[in-house]
């Protein structure tokens, strides 16, 4: 039953999904954190694998850049495949000069500058959310692995570069650091959008590679182990998230 961008039969995918944006990201969950995975899809080089973790059957997908990427694919596999809970696991910007970069930043909720779930919502403002039990696993996973973790809003952007030219990140995103937001990604609300709209649970996790605010920024390697302890979260929060 392949999608227009899914290549995958009836019971490729587990019910839960972790959701990289890279494909290599996805690629390297599979190869290094989950037993016996098998790709499952491959359209357009976006590589989506199920194996077993804990041995419980997990899935993980590339999503590609950007709230549009993420709708197209999250929405796919919620319609098609049956999976139920979906976890964004990427990086993110700081924008509050006491996050510490490394630390996971758990989007409780995600603000938006796209008009993505006002065109769901009827033209309305929508609450785009975290699914309780998902963030409450999540928590429980991160204090057992002694991971620093902040929990709160996230700014979910179109844009990656400033729309003027040399403008300080610190102006551009200055209404949401006056307003306590903690970092800026660009999938997060996206996913929430598509979750509520098919009844789906999700969450988004991500690692702060820069923090804004400062200047300061991570090496690659620097990046990847900061992801990897990340991903081990998520993996058991959704171990945790089955008692709850």
């Amino acid at each position: 039953m392949s999608t227009p961008h899914i290549s995958a039969e009836p019971g490729d995918f587990a019910a839960d999904v972790l959701l990289p944006g890279d494909p290599l990201r996805a690629r390297w969950i599979a190869e290094t954190l989950l037993e016996g995975a098998r790709e499952v899809t491959a359209v357009r080089n976006m590589l989506g694998y199920t194996g077993r973790y804990l041995g419980r059957e997990v899935s993980v997908m590339g999503t590609g850049m950007g709230m549009p990427s993420m709708t197209i694919y999250a929405t796919e596999l919620i319609t098609h495949f049956g999976c139920r809970r979906l976890v964004r696991v990427g990086s993110c910007g700081a924008l509050q000069p006491e996050i510490e970069l490394r630390s996971v930043v758990v989007a409780l909720g995600a603000c938006t500058d796209s008009t993505i779930n006002r065109q769901r919502f009827g033209g309305f403002d929508f609450a785009a959310t975290a699914h309780a039990g998902l963030l409450v696993a999540a928590l429980a996973a991160a204090e057992a692995a002694a991971l620093p973790v902040e929990v709160g809003n996230v700014l979910s952007s179109d844009l990656f570069y400033p729309p003027v030219t040399g403008q300080p990140l610190t102006e551009l995103y200055g209404p949401a650091i006056r307003m306590g937001v903690l970092a800026v990604e660009m999938e997060a609300a996206a996913l929430y959008g598509a979750a509520a709209q098919h009844r789906a649970e999700a969450l988004a996790l991500c690692s702060v590679s820069d923090q804004l605010v400062r200047g300061e920024h991570l090496s690659s390697d620097e990046r990847q182990e900061g992801f990897r302890d990340m991903v081990i979260v998520a993996l058991d929060a959704l171990q945790l998230a089955d008692g709850r």
